[in-house]
């Protein structure tokens, strides 16, 4: 599994379904995030199992990456086609809704590859990458396919940044947005320390 975190983000142009259900033929990831952090994320296949839970609970929560700057996209083997149609199947029907997300179609698999997350060149681990606002990718995850990921952590990773980027401090274990962080030298870390090792 290649580690991307410190490396830019392999660059894409391909077919996606976007908020408002149009398709755009020519999606480039670094153009729509220029000077914005970005959640990339990828499910296996569409209209599945634990991957609806995932993609609706993104959604849930978009508002909260908006407010940190930050946008979602979402990437699957299936086409612009599958994409529509799974948005378009009510939720109670095995569909997910009208997502508001960009939802790339990786057909060719070649985004899965670059990323490093496809698996029995078939379908996408459940990889998920933040990256920052010169295209750097600070943070990645892979689940395997039964494992569902946790979004809140995923927004907590985009506060984490955000914090070290204006305060010039470091996220120590568990931090949360709100909490203290740490001068990154031996004096602050030692204060840090004996003020809450006992709460790590």
């Amino acid at each position: 599994m290649a580690v991307l975190v410190g490396k830019k983000a392999p660059d894409f142009t391909a077919t996606t379904v976007m908020p408002d259900n149009t398709i755009n033929d020519k999606f480039t990831l670094s153009e729509y995030l220029k000077g914005k952090v970005g959640v990339l994320f990828f499910w296996p296949l569409d209209f599945t199992f634990v991957c609806p839970s995932e993609i609706i609970a993104f959604n849930n929560r978009i508002n909260d990456f908006k407010q940190c700057g930050a946008e979602i996209i979402g990437v699957s083997v299936d086409s612009h086609f599958t994409h529509l149609a799974w948005k378009n199947t009510p939720v109670n029907n095995g569909g997910i809704g009208n997502i508001q997300f960009p939802m790339v179609a990786d057909l060719t698999k070649q985004i899965s590859r670059d990323y490093d997350v496809l698996v029995n060149n078939a379908v996408a681990f459940r990889g998920t990458f933040l990256i920052d606002q010169e295209g750097v990718v600070r943070h990645q995850v892979v689940n395997d396919l039964p494992l569902g990921r946790n979004v809140d952590e995923a927004i907590r990773m985009v506060d984490a940044l955000l914090f070290h980027q204006q305060y010039g401090e470091v996220c120590p274990a568990g931090w949360q947005k709100g909490k203290s962080g740490m001068k990154p030298d031996a004096k602050g870390v030692a204060s840090y320390l004996s003020e809450h090792a006992e709460a790590l």
